[in-house]
């Protein structure tokens, strides 16, 4: 029985209504309902999917130290999200960037991402993927680097309402 998907992450925050105002205002997430009870705790769908939940939050408080993982511990890097579009794409930078949380935007060639922290350094990607028929030997080559990404360029390239694709993975069953 082989994996699917991710179907959804579960992140430890210092306080969870920061954090649900973060990924609704960064990313457009909604708050789903709660079970009666629960306190300290957010589940948030994405805007486009059909999970019952996204993003699982859970309050650990003030007290809590910041994550060392990937510095002095083991522990997750960071989540990647995919957007439909390059226009999604880059309202999602300019979200990011009027919220200060917008850490960086790299080409990868089949891949194209940006890169910010929460409220409480936990990383997150946003990408979109080339389509697999679009992909060139060059955008293979560039998985080799990261570049500094474009977006108005890879627009131009592209075009601004490309659905993004199942990218890479789709060659190699091809």
């Amino acid at each position: 029985m082989p994996v699917h998907r991710l179907n959804h992450a579960v992140l430890y925050v210092r306080d969870v209504e920061r954090s649900v105002a973060f990924y609704t205002d960064a990313l457009g997430f909604r708050p789903v309902p709660l079970a009666d009870g629960l306190r300290g705790a957010a589940f948030l769908q994405a805007p486009a999917s059909s999970n019952d939940h996204d993003l699982g939050l859970f309050e650990v408080g003030q007290q809590a130290g910041a994550s060392t993982a990937g510095r002095s511990t083991v522990g997750l890097y960071h989540l990647a999200w995919e957007v439909e579009t390059l226009n999604d794409l880059e309202e999602i930078a300019g979200r990011l960037a009027e919220l200060g949380a917008l850490g960086g935007a790299s080409d990868h060639g089949t891949t194209k991402a940006l890169y910010a922290p929460d409220p409480d350094g936990n990383e997150f990607e946003v990408c979109w993927l080339v389509p697999a028929d679009l992909i060139t030997p060059e955008a293979l080559e560039a998985r080799a680097r990261i570049d500094h990404l474009d977006i108005a360029s890879e627009k131009a390239r592209y075009g601004a309402d490309t659905p993004g694709g199942i990218g890479i993975s789709r060659l190699a069953s091809v």
